[in-house]
């Protein structure tokens, strides 16, 4: 089951989204957590902290767990 994550933005980078969910305490972290851990986004391996998620994306961390962004903006607004 996949641990719904609410942003209040149209969209979100992997390294915010990490520290968002509590996944990591700071966003210094990101680029030794995804050199360490394999992170995937909608089911492709994924190093880029920088990579943007949108509503109804799904990070999948195997050691961490599963989660889904659910946004409160639409891209347009």
């Amino acid at each position: 089951m996949n641990t719904p994550i609410q942003i209040e933005q149209a969209y979100i980078t992997l390294g915010q989204f990490l520290k968002h969910a509590n996944v990591i305490s700071s966003g210094g972290m990101a680029k030794p957590f995804l050199e360490q851990f394999e992170v995937y986004v909608n089911g492709e391996l994924e190093n880029r902290r920088g990579k943007k998620l949108y509503n109804g994306s799904i990070v999948d961390i195997p050691e961490v767990g599963s989660f889904v962004v659910e946004s409160l903006k639409s891209e347009d607004a």
